[in-house]
C-alpha cells in the first residue's frame, strides 16, 4: 500500500507498464523517497543536444534546469553535441544551437567550442572510445553481434505490427557462439551491437518519481507464441553509437552526476543502468520531468519551426522573459511572484518538479513580457536602451513604406529632430503594456504618424462617443481654447495635468446636473479621440506632452471641426 500511495500517477508521463510495475510487489531494492532538496556536493550537469533540429521551448527549459541545478550548487553546466545521427543533421543546427543557448543567457562551463577537461564534446570525435567500450561489452557478455539483415528485421517488424505487437527483437542471433560470431565480424559480414536485457531491468530511483521499474513480460506475446525481447541497439552496423551507449560512456567520462532529461527517457533509463552495471559504474541521479505541450496537447518537437527559440527572438520576446516562462513549467517554486531573474531562479531553485505534462500557456509568457518591460524602463537598464533600439528599427521601416495604410504620413520634424527621444518617452510611459515592437507600432502609431485631415470623417468617432461629446459640445469648446492658452515652455506633463483639472471645474459650474467625475471622464473621452485618435496609452497628458503643442492644438481643430459639421 505504501509504494502504491507513493507512486499514484496522475498523468500520461509513464507508459502504463510502468504504471502498473510501479505499484506491483515485484521490487528487489531498497525502498527511498524522492529528493526535493539540492545535493550537498557540486552537481556537474549536461545537455546534450542533437544537431538535427533546432532549439525550442522543451530543450531550452531542459538546457534551463540543468543550468540551474550546476548553478546552484556551485557546480558546472557542460555542453555536448550528440551528432552521430548523420541522415537526419541539419547543416547550421549546431551553429544555431550554440547562438539560441547564448542569446538565451545561458553559458557553459564545457563544450565544443570552449573545451575542457573531458572533451571532445562532439560525439563524431569520440567514435573510437564507443568501439573500445561496446568490444568489452562484447567480451563480458553483455551484449551481442547481431547479423540480422535489415530486410529481416522488417519484415519481423511488421508481422509484429500486424499481431498488434511492439516491434522488439526475436534474439534470432543472441545464442551465436562466440568463435563463429568473431568469425562472421572478421569476413566483414555487417552487423550491429545489441544489449542483452534481462526479463526484469533494474529498478531505479528517480528523483521525481521515486522507485520505478518495468518488467519485460508481455502476456498477448506469450499467448501467441511470440518472444519479445527490447536488446536495443547500442553500435550501429556503420560503427557510429545509438543513443543508449553514447550518452552513457560520456556521462561517466565526462562525470557527469546529475541528469535531468523529459520523462519520455524514463523507459529507457533501465537500459542505461544495466550498461552501468556491465561497466563497474556509478550512474548519475536521474530526474525526469513531464514533457511541455501545445493546446492540443502535442509534445513540442524541435522539427516545428513556429515553436523554435529563434521565432522568438525575431519576435522581440525578452530572453529573460522567455527563461523565466519556460522555469514555471515542471517546476514549483514557493516564491509569491512569478517574475525571477536568472540570478533569481538560481537563488530559488531546488528539485520540487511537478509530475506530468503540462499545456503551455502563452499568455503567460505575455504577462512576463509585460513585466520585464516595465521593469527595464523604471531601472532605465541597458536592456530598455536595446529596447528603444529595436523598436527604433521597426518604426523606420515603416517609415520608408507603412504598410498599414498607404495614405498616412509621418510626423516630418521627428525625422529631422529626434525620432528617438519621442519613441523613448513613450516606450517609458506604455512600458507596462508592452509585448513586441510590431504590436507597439500598431497601438501607439499616432505618436509618429498624422491621419491626414480630409481622411478624418464621422466615421471615426463611434457613435455612441460621438452622442457623448455632441450632448457637451458647447461646453467642450472651451477644452481647445484652454490649451491654446498654454505657451509651448508651459507645455509639460504637469502643467497639462493641473490644466485638465481646471477644465473641470469650470464646467463642472456651469452644468451643476452632471457630476465633476463624469465630467472629467468626458473630458478626458474628447481628449482621447481628438489627439490619440481613441487609441489607448499613457494618460492624455503625459500623451499630449510627448505629441508636442501643434501636433495637439491641430488635432483638437480637427475633431473640433467634425463634430461643428455634425451640428
Amino acid at each position: 500500500m505504501l509504494l502504491r500511495r507513493i507512486f499514484h500517477i496522475q498523468n500520461q508521463a509513464i507508459c502504463q507498464q510502468c504504471r502498473r510495475y510501479v505499484s506491483s510487489p515485484i521490487l528487489r531494492v531498497e525502498q527511498r523517497r524522492t529528493s526535493q532538496q539540492l545535493p550537498p556536493t557540486p552537481a556537474r550537469t549536461r545537455f546534450a543536444p542533437s544537431p538535427t533540429g533546432y532549439l525550442h521551448l522543451g530543450s531550452l527549459r531542459t538546457a534551463l534546469f540543468n543550468y540551474l541545478l550546476s548553478k546552484a550548487t556551485g557546480g558546472q553546466f557542460l555542453l555536448r553535441i550528440e551528432d552521430t545521427d548523420k541522415r537526419r543533421t541539419i547543416a547550421d543546427a549546431e551553429e544555431r544551437l550554440y547562438r539560441d543557448l547564448r542569446w538565451a543567457g545561458l553559458d557553459w562551463d564545457e563544450g565544443p567550442d570552449i573545451g575542457g577537461s573531458y572533451g571532445p564534446y562532439k560525439q563524431s570525435e569520440r567514435t573510437s572510445l564507443y568501439e573500445e567500450h561496446a568490444k568489452k561489452l562484447l567480451q563480458s557478455g553483455h551484449a551481442y553481434r547481431c547479423f540480422c539483415s535489415v530486410e529481416k528485421l522488417s519484415e519481423l517488424a511488421r508481422r509484429r505490427s500486424n499481431l498488434g505487437l511492439p516491434s522488439d527483437y526475436d534474439r534470432t542471433c543472441e545464442g551465436l557462439p562466440s568463435e563463429l560470431s568473431d568469425e562472421r565480424a572478421r569476413a566483414g559480414k555487417a552487423f550491429v551491437v545489441r544489449l542483452r536485457v534481462p526479463a526484469v531491468p533494474p529498478e531505479y530511483v528517480d528523483l521525481v518519481y521515486g522507485l520505478v521499474g518495468k518488467p519485460n513480460h508481455n502476456r498477448k506475446a506469450q499467448n501467441l507464441g511470440e518472444a519479445l525481447y527490447e536488446d536495443p541497439i547500442l553500435l550501429k552496423s556503420d560503427g557510429l553509437p545509438t543513443y543508449h551507449l553514447a550518452n552513457v560512456v560520456d556521462d561517466h567520462h565526462m562525470k557527469i552526476t546529475h541528469v535531468v532529461r523529459a520523462a519520455e527517457w524514463m523507459s529507457s533509463t533501465p537500459k542505461h543502468l544495466l550498461l552501468y552495471r556491465a561497466f563497474g559504474w556509478e550512474p548519475p541521479e536521474y530526474a525526469h520531468v513531464g514533457l511541455l505541450q501545445d493546446s492540443s496537447h502535442q509534445k513540442f518537437s524541435k522539427r516545428k519551426g513556429d515553436l523554435s527559440i529563434r521565432r522568438f527572438e525575431e519576435q522581440g520576446i525578452f530572453p529573460e522573459a522567455l527563461l523565466n516562462y519556460v522555469a514555471l513549467y515542471g517546476w514549483s517554486h514557493t516564491k509569491t511572484n512569478d517574475v525571477m531573474s536568472l540570478s533569481e531562479l538560481i537563488e530559488t531553485f531546488d528539485l520540487k518538479f511537478t509530475k506530468g505534462n503540462t499545456v503551455v500557456e502563452p499568455h503567460k509568457l505575455v504577462y512576463l513580457q509585460k513585466k520585464y518591460a516595465a521593469k527595464y524602463a523604471y531601472e532605465n537598464s541597458s536592456q530598455f536602451e536595446s529596447l528603444v533600439d529595436r523598436v527604433l528599427g521597426e518604426i523606420q521601416q515603416e517609415f520608408k513604406a507603412p504598410s498599414w495604410h498607404p495614405d498616412l504620413v509621418y510626423l516630418n520634424h521627428l525625422v529631422d529632430n529626434d525620432l528617438k527621444t519621442r519613441l523613448t518617452d513613450v516606450l517609458r510611459g506604455t512600458a507596462k503594456n508592452y509585448t513586441n515592437p510590431k504590436d507597439f507600432f500598431t497601438n501607439y502609431k499616432y505618436f509618429f504618424y498624422d491621419q491626414p485631415p480630409q481622411e478624418l470623417h464621422s466615421g471615426d468617432v463611434p457613435e455612441g462617443t460621438r452622442t457623448t461629446l455632441m450632448g457637451l459640445w458647447p461646453q467642450l469648446r472651451t477644452v481647445n481654447a484652454t490649451f491654446r492658452d498654454v505657451p509651448l515652455e508651459a507645455w509639460t506633463d504637469d502643467s497639462l495635468k493641473e490644466k485638465a483639472s481646471t477644465l473641470v471645474d469650470l464646467i463642472s459650474s456651469k452644468l451643476k446636473e452632471t457630476s465633476s467625475k463624469e465630467i472629467y471622464k468626458i473630458i478626458q473621452m474628447y481628449l482621447r479621440y481628438a489627439v490619440a485618435r481613441g487609441s489607448s496609452g499613457p494618460p492624455m497628458h503625459t500623451t499630449m506632452a510627448i505629441l508636442g503643442r501643434d501636433t495637439c492644438l491641430r488635432r483638437l481643430d480637427e475633431l473640433a471641426d467634425l463634430l461643428d459639421n455634425d451640428t
